[in-house]
C-alpha cells in the first residue's frame, strides 16, 4: 500500500488536501464575484459542490476577502454534509476574522499560533508565520501558511505569506524537506493604479519568491494562490495588477534553479505525492474542472488604457439624489472636518493646495482648498491653477463613503477613484521636499475623514453577513 497525500486546486488560494484519513479545506471562495463583487476566478471553474467530500478540517489563512469569503462560508454552514459537528476551523488569532465566524455560526473554531503543532487523525498540520504582518497600518493581523505531514510526505501550502531565512530554517528544522510546496509567484500591486505608484514587477519582491525555491529545494513546486482577476466591466484594471503570470514564473524559475522540478497548476489538476513520485495528473478532480482557460484576460501593459471616471449610478432620479448627498457633504460639512483633522497643520506647513474632483454621468466638478493662504483655509469652487494633492472619485463612490455603505477595499480597487500628490514647500529662496519615510504627510483629506480602520472592516464583512446568512445558494 502506498501511503500518499493528495492536492487538488479547487481554484485562486482554495486547496482540497487529502490524507488516507483526512479531508482538508483551505481558504475556500467558491463564487462569483468574490472581493466586494470586484473579482472572478481566473480560469472560471466548474464546482460541484455536492460531490465535495465531509471535510475534517476547514483551514482559514487571513482576513482579505479573496481567503476569508462570507458568501462561501455561510454556504458551508448551512451544508451539513460538508461541515460537519466534528469540523475543526482553523483560524488566525484575528479578533475579526473570529467575530465574524460567531455571526455565522462556526463551532469548532481553533484559533491557532505560528508554528503551533496541530494533529488530526494521521496528519500533522503546522501554520508558518508570514513577516508581511506589520508590513503596513492597515495589514495589523495575523496570517499563515500550512505545512502538512503524514508522517512520510510533507506539502507546504505558501498562500500569501512573506518568509525570511529564519522561518525557512524553521520549515528545514521540521521536516528536512519539503516534497510539495505551492509557491507564491506574483506580487500583486492592485490599487498602485488608483494611488499613482509605480506601475511595473516589484524586483525585489518577486526575487524572494524565487528565492524560498531555491533554499527549500522541493521535490515539486508549483504555483499557488494567484487564480482571479477583475471582472469584464473592469477589464481595464487587470492590465495594472498582475505583472507575471504562471508561465513566467515557471519560465524564470527553471533559470534560475534549473534543479528544482515545476509544474503548472490549474483548477482541477490533482496531484499525488507520496515519499517515492509527485505525479499530477490533469483535470482529474471527481468535483471540480477549469470552464474556461480566460487567462488571457490578464495582461499586465501599464498605459494601455485608462477609461475616465464615471458614476455607476444609471437611474436618473437615484442620481439626483447621489448628487444632493454629495454636494450637501462638500459645502456643508466638509470644510468643519478638515479644520478638525489633526493633519491640518501639515496640510499648512506644506502649503498644500488640494484638488477634489467629482465625476458624475458627465463631466465632473472640482473644488479646491488653499492651505497656502494666510488665514482660515476656505473652500473655494473651481481650478485656481496648481495642485499638490487631488483626489478624483465619481459620485456614486463618494456618496456611498458618505453614507458608510462602502469600504476603501473597494473604492481604490474599483477604478473610480484616482489621487496623487506633488508635495513640496517654497520659502524664499527655498525648495523644500517632505522626508521619504513620512508617507502620512500625504494622507488624501477623504481618506482622513472617512479612515480606512478596524471599524469599516468590520461594516464591511457584516454587510456580506447579512446578505448571505442562513440564504439559498
Amino acid at each position: 500500500l502506498i501511503i500518499m497525500i493528495q492536492t487538488t486546486l479547487v481554484g485562486h488560494a482554495c486547496l482540497y488536501i487529502q490524507s488516507e484519513k483526512t479531508n482538508i479545506l483551505t481558504d475556500p471562495v467558491w463564487f462569483d464575484y468574490l472581493w466586494e463583487e470586484i473579482n472572478v476566478l481566473c480560469p472560471s471553474i466548474v464546482l460541484e459542490k455536492d460531490k465535495i467530500p465531509p471535510l475534517d478540517v476547514l483551514n482559514i489563512s487571513h482576513r482579505h476577502q479573496d481567503h476569508f469569503d462570507v458568501r462561501t462560508l455561510a454556504y458551508l454552514k448551512k451544508n451539513e454534509r460538508i461541515i460537519t459537528p466534528d469540523t475543526i476551523v482553523l483560524a488566525p488569532k484575528d479578533d475579526l476574522l473570529l467575530s465574524i465566524l460567531d455571526e455565522l455560526e462556526f463551532k469548532n473554531v481553533r484559533v491557532v499560533a505560528d508554528f503551533e503543532v496541530i494533529k488530526v487523525k494521521d496528519v500533522t498540520l503546522t501554520p508558518t508565520p508570514s513577516r508581511n504582518q506589520i508590513s503596513t497600518a492597515e495589514d495589523e493581523f495575523p496570517e499563515h501558511g500550512l505545512l502538512v505531514n503524514d508522517g512520510e510526505v510533507t506539502i507546504w501550502n505558501q498562500v500569501d505569506s512573506q518568509v525570511n531565512p529564519d522561518i525557512i530554517q524553521r520549515i528545514m528544522e521540521l521536516y528536512g524537506h519539503i516534497d510539495f510546496f505551492h509557491s507564491r509567484f506574483v506580487p500583486l500591486i492592485e490599487g498602485h493604479f488608483s494611488y499613482n505608484k509605480h506601475l511595473a514587477l516589484p524586483f525585489d519582491e518577486y526575487c524572494t519568491y524565487l528565492n524560498v525555491v531555491r533554499a527549500l529545494g522541493p521535490r515539486m513546486v508549483v504555483p499557488g494562490s494567484a487564480a482571479f482577476r477583475f471582472r469584464d466591466e473592469l477589464n481595464f484594471l487587470n492590465q495594472y495588477s498582475f505583472p507575471t503570470t504562471q508561465e513566467q514564473f515557471l519560465r524564470d524559475l527553471k533559470a534560475f534553479c534549473p534543479e528544482v522540478p515545476n509544474a503548472p497548476y490549474f483548477p482541477g489538476d490533482v496531484a499525488h505525492i507520496s515519499k517515492d513520485e509527485v505525479n499530477i495528473k490533469k483535470q482529474d478532480s471527481d468535483f471540480v474542472r477549469v470552464l474556461e482557460d480566460d487567462s488571457h484576460k490578464l495582461f499586465f501593459k501599464p498605459g494601455y488604457e485608462v477609461p475616465a471616471i464615471k458614476t455607476q449610478t444609471t437611474d436618473p432620479v437615484q442620481y439626483e439624489k447621489e448628487m444632493q448627498v454629495v454636494k450637501d457633504f462638500i459645502e456643508n460639512g466638509f470644510m468643519e472636518r478638515i479644520l478638525k483633522s489633526e493633519l491640518l497643520s501639515g496640510w499648512q506647513h506644506w502649503q498644500i493646495v488640494y484638488q477634489l474632483e467629482v465625476f458624475g454621468r458627465e463631466g465632473s466638478q472640482i473644488w479646491v482648498i488653499d492651505f497656502a493662504k494666510p488665514g482660515k483655509p476656505e473652500l473655494h469652487k473651481g481650478d485656481i491653477g496648481k495642485i499638490n494633492i487631488y483626489e478624483g472619485i465619481s459620485s456614486s463612490e463618494l456618496c456611498a463613503l458618505i453614507e458608510g455603505n462602502t469600504s476603501w477595499d473597494y473604492v481604490t480597487l474599483c477604478g473610480n477613484y484616482r489621487t496623487f500628490n506633488n508635495m513640496y514647500r517654497i520659502t524664499e529662496g527655498g525648495f523644500e521636499l517632505p522626508p521619504k519615510d513620512k508617507s502620512n504627510y500625504a494622507l488624501e483629506p477623504l481618506m482622513d475623514i472617512f479612515p480606512w480602520d478596524k471599524d469599516m472592516d468590520k461594516r464591511k464583512f457584516m454587510r456580506d453577513v447579512q446578505r448571505w446568512k442562513g440564504k439559498s445558494f
